[in-house]
């Protein structure tokens, strides 16, 4: 391509510590994006134009390639504030660059309820909506207001309500239809002044009394965060995206049919009469759990959660990937869907 005029590229950039897996990878061009000005001066470079764009936040739900050829956007954009109230929630944004642990810390700090049971989750608050992340019977489209995004090639700048990001189970109108389209600059939430406090799902209710904590946001914040850092492995200390598959969703039939054979199965029923399944249940029973593949394996403490041991690169994890899902596939008869997103 010819030589860009934009100063503030750069070329052949490591992104090894920009995803959490710590998959050995480099971008051919890369620039950080904090202002809609940065997205418009590389729109109107002609050799930028030129290249595939990506849109990099904060790297926790991503399988990059050895090399990312095109530009790299990486989201930067700051900022938390209160953007105004009513007699039953408060409304707060956060710039799509904010760290989604630090955003949610602040706004209990606040004293506003409401994210308390997404806390630790790693990754920006830009990158929230496209996953639809979700923990401890919570998502993110449950508070979710609207946000603003920039149209990568057009530069339009655009609100979406919560309905228009068509929102379901670990996916968005931004994963499906429009991927790969916008740069999500800023989030909206409402935030209820007396929000429903979510304690039933997994161990956060044992977590609470054993530790002593009050049932409040706050207390329930803490209690995620601690069933957190006992099940799940620090991306700093080893490299991992969090849950890499998805819990399958089976009608009631099936369910049944996997209960009679295994009546340990873990299960959640889920809305017009399915079941979700426990992924991590079900890799662990398959005899994955702790198990190793050259350098990436699924956690010892952990079975849905994929882990690098060192060196490893995106061909190392599709291979794993497809061993765990033949081996589910052959002893369940059900197939696992990853989580991440894959360049």
């Amino acid at each position: 391509m010819p030589p860009s005029s934009h100063p503030n590229i750069q070329t052949d950039v490591d992104l090894s510590r920009l995803n959490t897996l710590g998959l050995t990878a480099r971008a051919s061009h890369f620039t950080a994006i904090t202002a809609l000005a940065d997205l418009q001066a590389v729109q109107n470079d002609a050799a930028l134009r030129s290249l595939p764009w990506h849109v990099l936040g904060g790297g926790s739900n991503l399988v990059l390639p050895a090399v990312v050829q095109g530009l790299t956007l990486k989201v930067e954009a700051p900022g938390r504030r209160l953007v105004g109230e009513d007699e039953h929630a408060v409304y707060v944004a956060a710039g799509g660059g904010e760290t989604w642990h630090d955003f949610v810390q602040w706004t209990l700090a606040q004293g506003w309820g409401g994210l308390e049971n997404l806390s630790l989750i790693p990754g920006t608050v830009g990158a929230a909506p496209i996953q639809n992340i979700g923990a401890y019977g919570v998502e993110v489209k449950d508070t979710l207001f609207e946000l603003t995004a920039w149209h990568l090639q057009t530069g339009e700048k655009r609100v979406f309500s919560n309905a228009e990001c068509r929102f379901a189970y670990r996916d968005s109108l931004f994963k499906r239809e429009e991927a790969g389209r916008w740069l999500i600059a800023e989030v909206m939430f409402r935030l209820p002044k007396r929000p429903t406090l979510h304690t039933e799902y997994g161990e956060i209710d044992s977590e609470l009394a054993a530790a002593l904590l009050p049932r409040t946001p706050g207390g329930i914040a803490q209690a995620v965060i601690n069933v957190r850092r006992r099940k799940l492995p620090d991306p700093a200390v080893i490299g991992n995206a969090g849950s890499f598959f998805k819990n399958p969703i089976v009608s009631l039939a099936v369910r049944e049919a996997l209960f009679a054979e295994y009546p340990k199965l873990v299960s959640y029923p889920v809305d017009g009469g399915a079941y979700k399944l426990a992924a991590g249940w079900l890799i662990d029973q398959a005899g994955w759990k702790g198990k190793q593949l050259g350098p990436v394996g699924m956690y010892e403490k952990q079975a849905l959660v994929l882990v690098n041991h060192g060196g490893a690169v995106q061909a190392d994890v599709a291979a794993l990937t497809a061993a765990v899902q033949a081996d589910v596939r052959t002893k369940f008869g059900v197939v696992l869907e990853p989580e991440p997103v894959w360049w």
